[in-house]
């Protein structure tokens, strides 16, 4: 006599995998968008826990890489509450601010150097949850 086995088990995990990877990609972008913001009113602020390095290729004003920081930041929050509601423009656009983050902390690295990897590293999770592929998708 054969065994009838039912479907259903591997593909819903797997959905509620992605699901899963969904959710944490917002929350860590809501997460990073707030800490960006704050670091950019911190360097608007001309905070004395930034670094000034003098011979730096990509060198900004404190200033003008707490703007940038700050929009960033704001950015990344609204893409975030985008991902909350499950946008797929938000999907999207998480990826692209979250490449943004990284490239922004990469030229920023002097100024602030183990907060600018720790972002890198926590902008790359959030990629790599956004791009995880879920059931269904094409």
């Amino acid at each position: 006599m054969a065994a009838t086995h039912p479907t259903h088990g591997h593909g819903t995990a797997k959905h509620g995998l992605a699901t899963g990877m969904m959710v944490f990609a917002a929350v860590m972008l809501m997460i990073a968008g707030i800490l960006a913001v704050l670091r950019g009113i911190a360097a608007i602020a001309e905070d004395e826990v930034f670094v000034s390095t003098p011979n730096y290729v990509f060198a900004f004003d404190l200033t003008g890489w707490g703007w940038i920081h700050l929009a960033l930041g704001v950015v990344a929050v609204l893409v975030s509450m985008g991902l909350f509601q499950g946008s797929g423009w938000a999907r999207a656009a998480g990826v692209g601010i979250a490449a943004l983050v990284i490239i922004a902390n990469f030229l920023s690295l002097p100024a602030y150097p183990v907060w600018s990897v720790i972002m890198i590293a926590m902008s790359a999770f959030i990629i790599w949850a956004l791009c995880t592929p879920r059931r269904g998708d094409a």
